[in-house]
């Protein structure tokens, strides 16, 4: 093993890690150095658009750590350009670990005395989106991995005007995330009060919207039979889509 992939192996094993980390690292240093070697020989990048990796252990990987250790960058950078106060609305998918991963990030801006607002369960990203400007939020993360294999996820940071970063936000994240050393520099727990949860009364007025938007709502509301076959692909769009159908007046509805 190459001895900068084994000395942060030899990290995790010593540092404060949650026993089930360490176990898997045992167990693949028996079954699989390729595996662990992949999962050490460098640190998941925080580009220009989040993170998005493989699941697992590892430096290398989406988990509890690397995805804390972002949120400390993130959460500094924020406080630096809005100093009079940050709040941020958290999302996710329907993947694998999407839930862990949105508590994971809230429970560490909260820690940071951030203002934090996260969805009580999956929600589409445009509605992420639209929560940052209607709650006059500073920031915003979704966790999703997009079209990537179901063995993926990542981390997509959001700006005040409802977008992803772009510059010179971006390149100034990068550098705050790069500046987390350790998991020893993030703020894990003791801002829970800090968070909130968000339902319905949000879905309420984000569909509101979206039905203003439609192009021709007198031409829709002559409907009385109009059939619509829909599927999300397991995707988000199974939480809001039918309801917002049924708001401009489409009638019978299959769903699939």
């Amino acid at each position: 093993m190459d001895t900068a992939i084994q000395a942060k192996i030899d990290t995790w094993l010593a540092g404060n890690f949650d026993q089930a980390t360490r176990d898997e690292i045992s167990r693949l240093q028996k079954d699989n150095h390729n595996e662990l070697a992949d999962a050490f020989y460098k640190n998941l990048e925080f580009g220009t658009g989040g993170l998005r990796g493989l699941m697992g252990v590892g430096t290398n990987r989406m988990n509890k750590y690397t995805v804390g250790m972002a949120t400390q960058g993130y959460a500094n950078y924020l406080k630096q350009c809005f100093p009079e106060g940050v709040s941020v609305a958290i999302a996710h998918d329907c993947r694998n670990n999407s839930r862990f991963f949105a508590e994971t990030t809230a429970n560490v801006f909260a820690a940071n005395g951030i203002k934090v607002f996260l969805f009580e369960d999956l929600r589409p990203t445009p509605e992420l989106s639209f929560a940052i400007r209607h709650l006059k939020c500073q920031g915003g993360v979704v966790v999703t991995a997009s079209h990537n294999p179901k063995e993926y996820n990542g981390y997509k940071a959001y700006w005040d005007d409802g977008s992803q970063l772009v510059p010179p936000h971006d390149k100034n994240v990068i550098k705050e995330v790069d500046k987390i050393a350790s998991v020893d520099d993030v703020k894990w727990s003791g801002g829970e009060a800090n968070i909130t949860i968000l339902g319905k009364e949000l879905d309420e007025v984000y569909m509101e919207m979206v039905k203003e938007l439609s192009v021709y709502p007198e031409v829709i509301a002559k409907q009385k039979d109009l059939k619509i076959v829909f599927t999300s692909i397991h995707g988000t769009g199974i939480t809001l889509l039918p309801d917002v159908l049924k708001k401009i007046w489409l009638r019978k509805r299959t769903y699939c």
